[in-house]
């Protein structure tokens, strides 16, 4: 699996970073999310696609590999 962030619709919630800390970092200059590990183990799927899905921007993503 593959992150995705789109960091022209993000808001800077952060919500994705109480799933997966490890995954989902934020970029405090900018206020918007960053990556951390594109290609996080596929344990952690879970906590990822929590993330995506609860994003209010909906700016991350999954993309199969």
């Amino acid at each position: 699996m593959r992150v995705v962030a789109d960091t022209t619709i993000c808001q800077g919630h952060q919500l994705c970073q109480g799933e997966a800390p490890d995954v989902f970092g934020f970029d405090e200059e900018n206020d918007v999310v960053e990556i951390l590990d594109e290609h996080p183990d596929e344990s952690r799927r879970k906590d990822v696609a929590t993330a995506v899905k609860y994003c209010p921007a909906f700016a991350l993503s999954i993309e199969e590999d």
